[in-house]
Order: C-alpha cells, then sequence, then structure tokens
C-alpha cells in the first residue's frame, strides 16, 4: 500500500495514475480520495494524477488527538504528498474542505502550485453564519463520536446540498453515501472539530488573498447555498481568478456533474498552461457599467 510519511510522522495513503503534468486532487470531509475516481479515470490520459486520504481518513493514519488535526496540518499534508511523490510542482485541484487547502495551499506555498481549483467551498465563510457553522460542526463531530459513521452516514449524506446528487443519480449518491459510512468515527469527529470548527473564513484572509498570484478556477453549484457568495468573494479578490457557476448542482459537484467538471477543469488547465490565464485586465473596472470617455 502507497504511503509517503508527513513531517509529524503521520502515514498518509495516496493512489496515483497517469504521466505528464502533475495535478493533485484534495477530497472533501464527505468523500475520500476514492471520490476523485471520474476525474484520475478522465485526467490520467495526460496528466500525472495523485490523491489520497487525508488524516483521519483510513487507509491512512488516524491520530488520537485534535490537536493533530488543523487548516495548516491539511495544507502541510498535501506539501508532503508532493514531497514524498518528488513532485516540485503541480495542479492542485479541492472539493469542499480539500477546496479549503486548496487556496490555503496557494497563500502558503504558490511556488509549488502551478493553479488551483476551488470548488465547493464556503461553509463558515458567511460572517453572518459563522456562529452557526461552528455549532453545527461541533454537533456533527458529537455525533460521528457518538452514533458512528455507519449510522450517521445516511443522515450527513441527505443534507440540503446533496439531494441534488440523489435526485440526478441515485447509484452515484449511493456509494458516495456508503463510502461515508465506512469513515473512521474518531477521524471524521477529529476532521470536524480541529479542521472545519476552526479555519477561518475567506473574508479574514482578504489582504492575502489579494497578493495571491495563482492561476485560480472557482466552481460552485447554484443550490450549494452557502457557497455561492463566498465563490464570489474569491473572484473579486484573487488577482487571476475565475468563477463557474453550475446549474441546478448542489455540493459533491465533481461526482454529480463529472463531465461538465471535466471539461472545465480540463480547459482551465490547458489555458494555464498555454500562459493564458491571466490577472484581470485592469481596464475591467468593477464599478463601471458603460465607458463614457
Amino acid at each position: 500500500m502507497p504511503r509517503v510519511t508527513t513531517p509529524d510522522g503521520i502515514a498518509l495513503h495516496y493512489e496515483e495514475a497517469g504521466a505528464g503534468t502533475p495535478i493533485l486532487f484534495i477530497h472533501e470531509f464527505g468523500g475520500n480520495h476514492e471520490s476523485w475516481e471520474p476525474q484520475l479515470r478522465f485526467f490520467s490520459r495526460r496528466h500525472r494524477c495523485i490523491t489520497y486520504a487525508a488524516r483521519g481518513y483510513p487507509p491512512s493514519d488516524v491520530p488520537e488527538d485534535v490537536e493533530q488535526y488543523s487548516q495548516a496540518i491539511a495544507v502541510a499534508d498535501a506539501v508532503a504528498v508532493l514531497d514524498g511523490l518528488g513532485i516540485a510542482r503541480a495542479h492542485v485541484v479541492g472539493l469542499s474542505m480539500g477546496g479549503f487547502a486548496t487556496v490555503h495551499f496557494g497563500l502558503r506555498h504558490p511556488d509549488r502550485a502551478l493553479s488551483l481549483t476551488v470548488a465547493g467551498a464556503g461553509y463558515g465563510c458567511e460572517k453572518q453564519y459563522e456562529d452557526y457553522f461552528r455549532g453545527v460542526s461541533l454537533e456533527v463531530a458529537e455525533r460521528f463520536a457518538t452514533e458512528g459513521a455507519r449510522a450517521f452516514a445516511p443522515v450527513y449524506a441527505e443534507g440540503a446540498s446533496r439531494v441534488q446528487f440523489q435526485n440526478k443519480d441515485p447509484r452515484g449518491w449511493r456509494e458516495f453515501a456508503d463510502r461515508l459510512a465506512t469513515h473512521s468515527d474518531t477521524g471524521a469527529a477529529f476532521t470536524m472539530r480541529g479542521v472545519q470548527a476552526r479555519r477561518p473564513s475567506f473574508w479574514d484572509l482578504e489582504e492575502e488573498l489579494k497578493q495571491m498570484p495563482v492561476p485560480t478556477l472557482v466552481v460552485v453549484g447554484d443550490e450549494d447555498d452557502h457557497c455561492l457568495l463566498p465563490g464570489i468573494f474569491l473572484k473579486k479578490t484573487i488577482p487571476a481568478c475565475g468563477l463557474s457557476v453550475f446549474p441546478k448542482t448542489g455540493h459533491t459537484l465533481n461526482l454529480e456533474e463529472p463531465a461538465w467538471f471535466n471539461g472545465l477543469l480540463a480547459e482551465f488547465i490547458a489555458q494555464v498552461e498555454a500562459g493564458a490565464w491571466t490577472p484581470r485586465d485592469p481596464r475591467a473596472l468593477p464599478g463601471q457599467i458603460m465607458r463614457t470617455r
């Protein structure tokens, strides 16, 4: 079983396929490394694709201390995977929790990122919902810790931004829900407490984001309500950022709409590698409606 070891001694399981410019895929809270299978099958035709199970997600190690889980540690783990595989730079793609890690990767290690794709990221960022998000995160953590993933997964998997996937692709959604039920009870609880409930809002990072030079694509579903405004904020704040909104789509973008997602990501990467994904033209003034002089 292929593994890399982080600086603090945690073994992370990874999988890879293909050859070419590397793409690193970082999964969401409700998924694991297997959640990127539609992308590995598509992109490994011309890229070296790597996905890994975050700490707390078997077959990676599950630390027994909540202080071994944080947003900063999640970024360090992504770097450790690249280091362990001898990869200097990669396109970094993350969904939800992985999308937050991708943003922080770009802020902390812009020299290691060829591009950033931030999908379905934003929960807890809206200032009016910060307290609610932290509270519900801790409640979810408690449910995983006390009831276990197998019992709680059916509830979590029918969240307001998951039912779109269920309605469109019942078999794909069932695979997602069944996979969620296999998560480590301890790992899920500590990830929710240490990473999700403690991470900063994008608005708290505004000045840093304004200086972040990495070409960035933000993708959200139009029925993933708490990611819409954060997605627009990232678009307006990061210099070389584009925004795509998938219609009638929820949170699990890459599985719910794999053809759209793969096509969009392929075009983005092609533009980045051609040097065509540049910062916004300074003439495109946000406050201007029509030019008169």
